[in-house]
């Protein structure tokens, strides 16, 4: 089991069952400790709760530079579990220039397709980022729209 303390007098452990586990500053321990982001696309290393199984905060760490290497590391590697967003490398191609159509997409997860149901699901984010929402519920990422190839912003634009 890695083990680390950090202030404000609190401890977090990975168990041997692989789920964190939280020793508070009063010396109680809570199994079953999930770290949830507050601002999961605007600010991801920001406003990091710790939740305990029942669902209530147990800690609220203000940013993940604040702690520990080891301890953002071991946070990270928890929230990557737990928020799936591929990040769209390339658009290969798209069924049609209304909706609802058929994109089949390079990720940095691998190739897929999805159906786009709506212009109204693709949300620009700060900068050139978009994300990007399939009728199956998965979310998509577009890092920066402007660093795809030619091809890709072609496709992208006329949705926009």
């Amino acid at each position: 089991m890695i083990n680390f303390t950090f202030t404000p007098g609190f401890q977090l452990k990975r168990q041997a069952c692989g789920r964190l586990q939280l020793t508070d500053s009063h010396g109680q321990t809570h199994a079953g400790v999930v770290p949830v982001r507050a601002f999961p696309l605007d600010a991801p290393e920001e406003g990091i709760s710790l939740v305990g199984a029942e669902g209530h905060e147990l800690v609220w760490i203000e940013r993940l530079a604040d702690v520990p290497p080891e301890v953002a590391a071991l946070l990270r590697e928890e929230l990557a579990l737990r928020d799936f967003m591929p990040e769209i490398t390339r658009l290969a191609s798209v069924s049609s220039f209304g909706t609802p159509s058929l994109w089949t997409v390079e990720t940095d997860r691998g190739p897929t397709t999805f159906v786009l149901k709506g212009e109204e699901d693709i949300r620009r984010l700060k900068g050139n980022a978009l994300l990007i929402g399939s009728s199956e519920g998965v979310q998509y990422g577009v890092a920066d729209m402007a660093a795809l190839d030619r091809g890709s912003r072609r496709l992208l634009e006329r949705f926009l």
